[in-house]
């Protein structure tokens, strides 16, 4: 045992470049499966880490003004009790547009439980007695910002006039507008001023529970509703409504099961690499001490402790790497490094210890799943190699002929003969090169899509940019006013409805978009558009929910008016999992319905903003009409870049770790043939451009493969995750051919650059001293003069 302790630390000491190499492998890929873990909790739901860093209520109860809270610290199951505060009712004007608002009356120092978290500006100061700060969903909902000035309406028409100072987001409610009103923190003196009557206000506590389940925390508010209201109906109403976080945690979760298929994938790529990695890694190890290994079986070793040394080895660098990249994975996702954006939800939840442990005792096993054929390998291998080094054994490749026949160089010869000689070597060489290629060409056909549908959002349906509605004008005057605006390149009437699917087994959203001669601009990307009263487009979830395809007929009641639609195309439909149906106003107007209220879809003139064409109309109708900005939810993918380019950086090392190692098993190959090709005429630069040849070949046939055949599976793969959401097939976005050819020259450009390095070495290390045997004679000495 101690003899294995003493070869394993020397070993490791003597080849501290490849055992970094190994650590560094196992670390990033768990730092990319720790970050891609809490992304994926994050982006579904991002409440657990909202409800930590704000140290959330389990459960807030909504009393009456002036009803005694004490009572609360009696209550069985209750752990804390935070301080009351008070709340009232308003509405914030926006114009023509109202929307209802609670203000909770704060303290300049936030309260110990369910402090608001800043994004953007302050949090309430003395010197701002009029500031308000928004809850970050409210305040882009309403396109609010920090420096505004808004203006609020109490609940007897009192007007007062606040200025934006803060957006904060909180655990307290779900995300606006599901979870509605508005919420907006002011201090006391201000709350006053909107709401000057005690009795119209109530009073908001937090409590923390024992035991937060779901039937603990129902049994200690039936609890209290029963201490305060009463036995009986007729009772006073202390405890008017309350909200849990098992509440607020389904309102947050965000239904986007293509987001959660493409951060698993990436989840799955990172545990497909790794063992991939880590066996070449390790499989290059043996091959480069092969001699040492034939040694200690020489020394008595049997091939039980060879094998049994090697796990033990390449396990502990895989525990050390786990470690580290558990290490790294916590600090690149602490508060300090990772900053929300203005007004979005944080993305990052915090993982439990069960997932640490998980992600990190898993990574071990892979390690040492992956360490067990190379060491079995190790266990085999012959005493005689100690004294015989095995030359490489092989056939001439077809490209060493090739080169023969046409009298290429005889560097370049030589290169391409040690290329594959040893042909099951470099299959496996360029198949641990093809696996990271194809992966990084995944991911980046995700990255090109995503961009593909934030910068073309027309494609999924999004061509409008802002929706205009008559608020406070008539139909005539907005039509003049979308009329005279020179950012307007085309306007769309349209309405909504929510319609029951035959048989009353759920609903659809039918939507009336401009005319059959005059359609709103979809994209179908089966079929075709609409363009007669009777047909309709629809996207892949209305075609799943129904069961049937395109050219289907249907008969639905939209607007309490039957219809018989023929469906001519499908188009790629983000809104409602993609349950939609499109079709023209005319549809329902020869149906008989009643003339239905309108939305306006305009489409902006390029390079017009949505924002700055929102606010010319607003101020061209002196805020009298409703004028909304169109969201584009691809921007909600924009979290999985921040997976893509960790997941490329973390392949890309995996891919010249692999390198390296087949670099470094070639250079040892071809110390003993160094000294001869030197004997034979070969300047020292031809003998670095065979060995870097060698590598060369196997790179380009490897990097050139991975990317063919990542550029055929990932438009699959993207649309077969775009069928499964209900969004459809057709979203894959290809990489570009100038993608493409930088990511082959950056490929072939670092395989260059490693293997000039070693190349470079193994000629100044090598020498002639490999014509000599390995005892050399001593040299004579000179005769001393007489």
């Amino acid at each position: 045992m101690r003899g294995t302790l003493r070869w394993a630390r020397a070993d490791l000491r003597a080849r501290r470049g490849q055992a970094l190499i190994t650590v560094a492998v196992v670390a990033g890929v768990v730092a990319s499966l720790f970050l891609a873990t809490m992304l994926l909790q994050g982006a579904v739901n991002p409440w657990q880490q909202l409800f930590a860093r704000t140290r959330g209520a389990d459960a807030l109860i909504y009393f009456a003004s002036g009803t005694d809270t004490s009572e609360l610290r009696f209550v069985a199951g209750i752990q804390e009790v935070g301080q009351p505060y008070r709340a009232a009712s308003a509405t914030l004007g926006q114009g023509a547009v109202k929307s209802p608002v609670e203000l909770r009356a704060m303290t300049p120092v936030p309260p110990a439980m369910s402090a608001p978290l800043v994004v953007a500006g302050t949090w309430l100061r003395s010197s701002a007695p009029d500031g308000v700060v928004l809850e970050a969903s409210f305040a882009q909902a309403v396109h609010v910002g920090v420096g505004d000035q808004i203006t609020v309406y109490g609940i007897d028409g009192t007007t007062v006039q606040m200025r934006v100072i803060g957006l904060a987001d909180t655990a307290d409610q779900g995300f606006y507008p599901q979870w509605t009103p508005g919420l907006m923190w002011v201090q006391h003196r201000l709350l006053s001023r909107v709401e000057p009557r005690a009795s119209e206000t109530h009073e908001i506590v937090g409590l923390r529970l024992y035991d937060n389940s779901a039937v603990a925390t129902g049994q200690v508010v039936q609890t209290i509703w029963s201490l305060y209201n009463g036995p009986s109906q007729n009772s006073a109403s202390a405890v008017e409504r309350y909200s849990t976080w098992q509440q607020v945690k389904d309102s947050m979760a965000n239904n986007d099961r293509l987001l959660g298929l493409l951060l698993a994938l990436f989840g799955i790529i990172a545990l497909v690499a790794a063992p991939c990695a880590i066996a070449n890694v390790t499989a290059g190890r043996v091959l480069v001490q092969r001699q040492d290994i034939a040694m200690l079986k020489a020394l008595g070793f049997t091939p039980g402790q060879v094998v049994r040394m090697l796990l033990a080895e390449q396990t502990l660098l895989g525990a050390a790497g786990a470690a580290l990249g558990l290490i790294a994975g916590r600090i690149m996702t602490s508060p300090e490094f990772v900053r929300p954006p203005d007004g979005t939800p944080v993305g990052l939840a915090p993982l439990s210890g069960t997932w640490l442990a998980l992600i990190g005792v898993g990574t071990v096993l892979t390690v040492a799943i992956a360490t067990v054929i190379p060491a079995w390998w190790a266990g085999r291998v012959s005493p005689v190699a100690a004294v015989q080094p095995s030359p490489p054994r092989g056939h001439l490749s077809l490209i060493a002929r090739l080169g023969l026949l046409v009298h290429l160089p005889a560097a370049l010869v030589l290169g391409a003969r040690d290329s594959l000689t040893r042909r099951l070597s470099a299959a496996l060489t360029v198949f641990g090169l093809a696996i990271p290629m194809v992966m990084i060409t995944i991911v980046l056909t995700c990255w090109s899509t995503i961009d593909g549908f934030t910068s073309h959002p027309g494609k999924i349906g999004l061509a409008s940019a802002v929706t205009v509605s008559q608020g406070g004008l008539d139909t005539s005057q907005m039509l003049a006013l979308i009329g005279q605006d020179h950012q307007v390149l085309a306007s769309y009437p349209g309405a909504q409805f929510v319609t029951l699917l035959p048989g009353d087994n759920g609903t659809f959203i039918a939507r009336a978009m401009g005319t059959s001669s005059r359609p709103y601009p979809f994209r179908p990307v089966q079929g075709r558009m609409f363009h007669a009263a009777n047909e309709a487009v629809a996207g892949q979830g209305f075609l799943d929910l129904m069961h049937i395809a395109v050219g289907a007929w249907i008969k639905p009641t939209i607007d309490g008016v039957p219809v018989i639609l023929h469906i001519v195309g499908r188009t790629i439909e983000p809104d409602n999992n993609g349950d939609v149906l499109d079709f023209g106003l005319d549809v329902l107007n020869d149906a008989g319905s009643a003339p239905p209220q309108l939305v306006y879809h305009l489409v902006l003139k390029p390079g017009v903003p949505a924002a700055a064409a929102r606010a010319t109309l607003l101020a061209e109708s002196h805020d009298q009409l409703d004028v909304q900005t169109v969201a584009n939810p691809a921007s909600g993918l924009r979290v999985l870049q921040v997976v893509i380019a960790v997941s490329v950086v973390i392949l890309a090392v995996i891919g010249l770790a692999n390198l390296l190692t087949a670099t470094v098993v070639g250079m040892r190959d071809h110390r003993h043939e160094v000294g001869v090709l030197a004997a034979m005429g070969l300047t020292p630069r031809q003998v670095m451009a065979t060995l870097v040849v060698n590598t060369m070949i196997l790179t380009a046939v490897g990097v050139t493969s991975g990317t063919v055949a990542g550029l055929v599976i990932a438009p699959r793969l993207i649309d077969m995750q775009g069928q499964t959401s209900g969004i459809g097939s057709g979203i894959a976005v290809s990489l570009g051919a100038a993608a493409i050819a930088e990511i082959l020259a950056a490929a072939l450009a670092t395989a260059t650059a490693a293997a000039l390095f070693l190349a470079r070495r193994t000629t100044r290390n090598a020498g002639s001293a490999h014509l000599h045997s390995p005892v050399r004679p001593p040299r004579p000495r000179p005769a001393q003069p007489v």
